[in-house]
């Protein structure tokens, strides 16, 4: 019997204990900053500061229990990290709150994130198997495409046909839709990624794959898009679009669908900003934010936005000591972020980003580590969601691109938006136990029996 032989095989870690510690530091600076609101604003710690932290704490416990027990090879990190950011927001939009008379936003968005949390232990608990989801494509899409085409027969809010409302509720069905469409785009290429990738007509040095390959996922994603256009949300339009890039680039390793995409993304934002006044003036806003200022209307909002992380400089001014709260009805969703900038600083901001870096690297390494295409596929899909959005949100506030008016992940105020970003999670959560599972445990999960 050899060395290696006699040596008794090591037990692959699970990184449960990990993820508990690190739930309690996502938790403590969660309760750390709202008690810095607290003593900011009225000199003295809150009253109800351990019942937040309670609530926080047991959502967190929830989730960690659900993941031990149905999940115990998961990525350690991305429990912890939407616990934080979860947390993070809810202390921004609490100290918004308190500047605005009457305002229960924080208390909403806390319900609104046990729903989320409760999704994320039912779709860790039900899907045991990612790859089932692939028999449900084409019903997926054709749903997301009704839930889109549904506020289109609701008034307008803020310029934008994307929300369905009964009476003090609202909710917005994209948020959900764009699952559902990184499912779709997900199965079927995994299916014809071969025939995208080396069939088709060559012109010059790009490969156009055939039409009846190509066409039928075209086709659906340019529903999806004029249905958005036609509600007036560039930002969602803009996040589908970069989604299907991305899914296309990685099924065929091909970059000139990059090259395509950017091409097609440019014209389509040139034809939309002249065609709708509601676009137009946001692109206007990009082009001189401080326009409005010398014509005599006061600073709009990205002028206010960009006064606020100059204001907050390289430390911030320390939470409830800012003003973010000038920027008006949206300083709780797109452009809560000013209030982070200006009130944590910049490195504050760069601490923020880096926590999202952090999720969207560890879905793309669960998808490079699942061997099946079609999981591969919607692991990268998912983490791209994250990704592309936060570029979205972060651009139009920052001035680097004109104002799409989506939501901060896990951060702005929105019940659909945080809800949908931890059902996102629960499905990284559920893949990457797949990836890390050990191959004698996968293969008994596999037969049915538990490890």
């Amino acid at each position: 019997m050899t060395r290696s032989a006699a040596r008794p095989s090591r037990p692959v870690p699970t990184g449960r204990p990990v993820e508990l510690r690190l739930l309690l530091a996502a938790v403590l600076l969660a309760v750390f900053g709202y008690v810095e609101v607290g003593v900011d604003l009225d000199g003295e710690v809150p009253a109800d500061a351990a019942g937040y932290g309670a609530a926080l704490g047991v959502l967190a416990l929830l989730a960690h229990v659900v993941v031990r027990r149905r999940a115990r090879y998961a990525d350690p990190l991305l429990l912890p990290i939407a616990v934080l950011l979860n947390g993070i927001g809810l202390v921004a939009i609490h100290r918004l709150d308190r500047a605005t008379s009457g305002a229960g936003a924080a208390s909403a968005q806390l319900l609104w994130s046990g729903l989320g949390v409760a999704l994320f232990a039912a779709v860790v608990l039900l899907v045991r198997d990612h790859r089932r989801l692939q028999r449900y494509a084409y019903l997926g899409a054709l749903a997301a495409l009704v839930l889109l085409i549904l506020p289109v027969f609701f008034p307008p809010v803020y310029g934008s046909r994307i929300w369905i409302t009964a009476g003090p509720l609202s909710f917005q069905p994209g948020e959900f839709a764009k699952i559902l469409l990184a499912v779709f785009f997900a199965a079927y290429l995994a299916v014809h990624r071969d025939a995208l990738a080396l069939t088709g007509r060559r012109i010059g040095r790009l490969r156009l794959p055939p039409g009846r390959v190509l066409g039928p996922v075209l086709l659906i994603w340019a529903a999806f898009v004029g249905v958005l256009v036609l509600e007036t949300d560039l930002g969602t339009s803009l996040l589908f679009f970069g989604l299907f890039v991305v899914m296309l680039y990685v099924a065929t390793a091909r970059t000139g669908w990059i090259a395509i995409g950017l091409v097609l993304a440019a014209v389509g934002a040139v034809t939309v900003g002249r065609l709708s006044p509601h676009v137009h003036s946001r692109v206007a806003d990009w082009l001189d934010p401080l326009g409005s200022i010398a014509a005599g209307r006061g600073a709009n909002q990205i002028a206010q936005s960009l006064f606020a992380f100059a204001w907050g400089g390289e430390l911030g001014t320390g939470l409830g000591n800012g003003h973010s709260v000038l920027i008006g009805f949206a300083a709780k969703s797109d452009f809560i972020l000013a209030t982070l900038g200006e009130e944590l600083g910049l490195a504050g901001l760069i601490a923020v980003f880096l926590l999202y870096a952090v999720l969207v690297s560890r879905g793309f390494r669960t998808g490079i580590a699942l061997r099946d295409p079609f999981g591969r596929l919607l692991a990268i899909g998912l983490a791209a969601i994250v990704a592309l959005q936060v570029f979205v949100v972060a651009g139009g506030v920052l001035a680097l691109i004109p104002l799409t008016g989506m939501t901060l992940p896990f951060v702005a105020q929105g019940g659909s938006s945080v809800v949908t970003n931890w059902i996102i999670v629960a499905l990284l959560v559920r893949m990457s136990d797949t990836a890390r599972r050990p191959a004698p445990v996968a293969a008994r999960s596999a037969a049915g029996g538990r490890p």
